[in-house]
């Protein structure tokens, strides 16, 4: 009798702890709200479109020219060098021209200051990996969008989730209450002789189990809180109140839109595009490029001075004819990824086609099963409230009572439910058909 009061007692110690933390009123949309701004795998996505910008951006060098400076510093007596070097300093004299100058010229040094430019002019190799970078930009694009929107339904999910652990512990409560009543009412029969002591020891039993699933319940609150903190990136774990009643949503969306408009399906279908553009790209690599160069060059003895000036302007059509088997094979891996894509798009797609019709019915379901708890609760609610008072006249057993508690209890526990999975239904119907 002592170690079950004890164990009783503890009971009453964590559940009292639990209770006397603070919580934090939160509506649906402030959370919408945060998680918006602050979501990590939000922010990742978005991270992931910029990369794939900035890849689409480095695509324009096949238009755009390419610009270099430089100066350069060489001391030579080497005979042909040191020669050159004076025709392009415009310092050549007669003299120069003397076998024994040509053959053993002196030291001599150049600054040259050199200006070269290379524009692409036919790399239809290039226009199609531009192609590709740009529709993997709107790929990720739409990657983001369904990104917010599956954490703008795991928020939803989430929040009713802890608004289904508050119901848990409401009903708790109240059991306890009532159960906590039972064993008033028990001691007083037993100390009047109407009871014996083994019934008593089944209503605190009771009651120590009740704290226990209070306990449950409270815990349930801030895992559901602590999941809501994880998805507002925030740093403490604050236990969050919901504001808003968690009740039926009494949806009329339109669910005949079709799947192949949804942000995923679209993103897939575009990564597959972008590995179509690279087979192009890969093809397109085998015939010949044409590019315009040229240059300008100052040259003097001395730095920074530039008596002397020079260009050179040109086209260059070059063929790479082979290059070891290299392009084969980048040419059969890329047909490989081209496929493989392909296929993987045809089983996302039926997979979700599949999940979609598969969803309809869990609705359906979910929707017969909220009607069926409703009448369950009700039903068990004025059974208990009939052995209750038969209880109170002496006209009923204590496990009786026992047992129509515990049922009305599971059956309330059950209602809630309900509704959450029928909330869940129709949002899950709403994110695949979305």
């Amino acid at each position: 009798m002592n170690k079950l009061l004890l164990t009783i007692t503890s009971a009453c110690i964590g559940v009292s702890c639990l209770y006397g933390q603070q919580s934090v009123s939160i509506s649906k949309a402030e959370v919408l709200s945060k998680v918006q701004k602050e979501n990590t795998a939000i922010k990742i996505a978005a991270s992931n479109l910029s990369v794939a910008k900035a890849d689409y951006h480095q695509t324009r060098a096949i238009f755009l020219p390419n610009i270099t400076a430089s100066h350069t510093v060489m001391t030579t007596n080497n005979p042909l060098m040191a020669f050159g070097i004076k025709l392009n300093q415009e310092k050549v004299t007669a003299a120069d021209f003397n076998p024994s100058s040509l053959n053993n010229p002196k030291q001599i040094q150049n600054f040259a200051t050199k200006f070269e430019i290379q524009q692409p002019i036919f790399n239809l190799d290039g226009v199609f990996q531009r192609k590709a970078a740009k529709i993997k930009a709107e790929a990720q694009q739409m990657q983001l969008q369904r990104t917010k929107d599956y954490i703008a339904f795991e928020v939803e999910n989430s929040y009713m989730q802890l608004q289904l652990a508050y119901k848990g512990v409401a009903v708790m409560q109240k059991v306890l209450q009532t159960a906590e009543a039972n064993l008033d009412l028990a001691n007083k029969n037993f100390n009047q002789g109407y009871l014996q002591k083994a019934d008593v020891l089944n209503v605190e039993v009771r009651v120590l189990e009740v704290k226990n699933q209070l306990q449950t319940a409270l815990s349930n609150v801030e895992n559901a809180s602590n999941y809501l903190s994880f998805l507002m990136h925030e740093d403490a774990f604050v236990v969050y109140k919901p504001s808003d009643v968690l009740q039926p949503i009494n949806s009329v969306n339109n669910y005949q839109k079709s799947i192949e408009e949804r942000a995923d399906i679209k993103a897939m279908e575009l990564s597959t595009k972008a590995y179509a553009h690279m087979v192009k790209a890969v093809n397109m690599s085998f015939l010949p490029k044409l590019n315009a160069f040229g240059s300008y060059e100052l040259y003097d003895n001395e730095i920074f001075t530039g008596d002397a000036s020079g260009y050179i302007f040109g086209a260059q059509l070059r063929w790479n004819l082979f290059e070891g088997a290299k392009r084969l094979g980048k040419k059969q891996q890329t047909k490989a990824a081209f496929k493989k894509a392909t296929l993987e798009f045809e089983q996302y797609t039926s997979q979700s086609k599949l999940e979609l019709e598969k969803a309809k019915r869990m609705l359906i379901d979910a929707a017969n099963n909220l009607e069926l708890s409703k009448l369950a609760m009700q039903q068990s609610e004025e059974s208990l409230r009939i052995r209750t008072n038969r209880f109170k006249e002496g006209l009923e057993k204590t496990t009786d009572l026992l047992q129509a508690e515990t049922q009305y209890a599971s059956k309330e526990l059950a209602y809630y439910q309900a509704i959450y999975q029928y909330n869940y239904a129709q949002l899950y119907l709403k994110y695949l058909s979305n």
